[in-house]
């Protein structure tokens, strides 16, 4: 459902390329802690990924079960292909893959997302980076967060989440442990700031 408001949309809305940073008293524990990155939000609602939830698989155990490489061939990749990132990208369709990936990539299946960053879902991408040809920079998403129409808007006015432009260096970079902290920081917040009890009086 989400999906289809990122292929469908006219315009962008206001929470497109922002962050969404959620409050201390997310009483989701999909979402505690986690910076999401909006791909698309308009009337009918919005989509976008946890950029800070680690992912147990890694990127050649995802060439295996897709069978594009056999295992006499993934352990030849370099380094830099195998250590390619994978996140928990959001609890729906968990098993979907996206790659969030700057611009010097695109195939007829990439969906401009902003300015600088596009999304693929499909196996061109994966076979790209396998073979050496992907973007310069990028992250597997396993799964996507989705809102329908005004969910968002309600979360945030009871206080559930904060938003900010998006930092397209915080998106790509792999330090997972502090990146709630840093997003914070490009408001200005600190965690000691926020009250968990913020909106529930």
């Amino acid at each position: 459902m989400a999906m289809s408001v990122l292929k469908n949309r006219r315009e962008r809305g206001f929470l497109d390329g922002q962050f969404l940073i959620a409050m201390p008293g997310m009483a989701d524990s999909n979402f505690s802690r986690t910076v999401v990155y909006i791909c698309a939000h308009s009337d009918d609602g919005a989509m976008g990924f946890v950029i800070n939830r680690p992912q147990q698989l890694s990127f050649s155990d995802v060439l295996l079960h897709l069978d594009l490489l056999g295992e006499d061939e993934v352990i030849r990749l370099p380094g830099s292909t195998l250590d390619f990132p994978i996140r928990c990208g959001g609890p729906v369709e968990s098993g979907r893959g996206f790659v969030l990936h700057s611009d010097d990539y695109m195939s007829e299946s990439s969906i401009p997302v902003s300015d600088d960053i596009c999304l693929t879902a499909t196996l061109d991408i994966v076979r790209a980076i396998s073979r050496g040809r992907g973007p310069q920079k990028g992250l597997m998403m396993l799964g996507y967060a989705g809102w329908g129409a005004g969910q968002i808007e309600n979360e945030i006015g009871a206080n559930g989440w904060l938003s900010c432009p998006a930092q397209e260096e915080l998106i790509f970079d792999t330090n997972l442990d502090s990146k709630y902290e840093r997003a914070l920081g490009l408001m200005g917040i600190s965690p000691a700031m926020l009250s968990a009890e913020a909106g529930h009086a």
